[in-house]
């Protein structure tokens, strides 16, 4: 797939290497000369421009790719302007913006964007759900939904994950199965929990904070 980043401040930066490292082809746009000479290395193309109007972004392909995200969400005009003219002009399938507050982010999806993120929000959100619930980790997928990271209770280790029976008296999967940060195995039925093992479940957010507390 071919990805574009307009604007390599910290987010949009990671997010352009981050898709390169998994293989994808990613254009990245830059006003910033020193910024763009930092990271030609690591994605496919790597161009320094200011974008500014229609002619400028089909003047390097933009019009080619299949996603944009549009990362300069400091610069609240722009982006917007940007966003207006990847959906109206060029008719991008997927523009993801990055908004800085929540008037930024209505803006933006009334402007055409696909897809609206606020980082800063997100990730304190995020860190407020660890800190706040028995879980080592949790990635809420809406509001009453999440998958989470929980280090397996004393009463489930020695079982199968077909003897514990999760979902008719909990209501909530048993999906994987945390080895290492770089390791996360699927569970078949018959896998048996372990001292240490970190189970990863999938649930509604009540369902998992009792299987926490078992």
């Amino acid at each position: 797939m071919k990805f574009c980043i307009i604007g390599l401040g910290r987010f949009g930066y990671h997010v352009a290497t981050g898709l390169a490292e998994n293989g994808m082809e990613v254009l990245a746009i830059d006003s910033n000369e020193s910024i763009i000479a930092s990271i030609r290395d690591h994605v496919t193309q790597a161009i320094c421009m200011r974008v500014t109007d229609e002619a400028s972004l089909r003047s390097v392909g933009v019009d080619q790719m299949d996603t944009v995200i549009v990362a300069m969400g400091e610069n609240f005009a722009q982006s917007i302007l940007v966003t207006a003219l990847l959906k109206k002009r060029l008719e991008i399938k997927r523009v993801i913006a990055r908004a800085i507050n929540d008037i930024h982010k209505e803006i933006l999806h009334l402007t055409g964007a696909d897809q609206v993120i606020l980082p800063e929000q997100e990730i304190g959100i995020r860190l407020a759900d660890t800190l706040s619930t028995p879980f080592t980790e949790l990635f809420r997928m809406s509001k009453d939904f999440s998958i989470s990271l929980l280090n397996a209770p004393h009463s489930f280790i020695g079982k199968t994950v077909k003897q514990l029976d999760l979902y008719h008296i909990n209501h909530v999967y048993c999906i994987g199965v945390k080895k290492s940060p770089e390791e996360i195995l699927s569970l078949d039925p018959e896998y048996v929990i372990q001292a240490g093992d970190r189970l990863i479940f999938a649930g509604n957010n009540k369902d998992l904070e009792r299987v926490a507390r078992l």
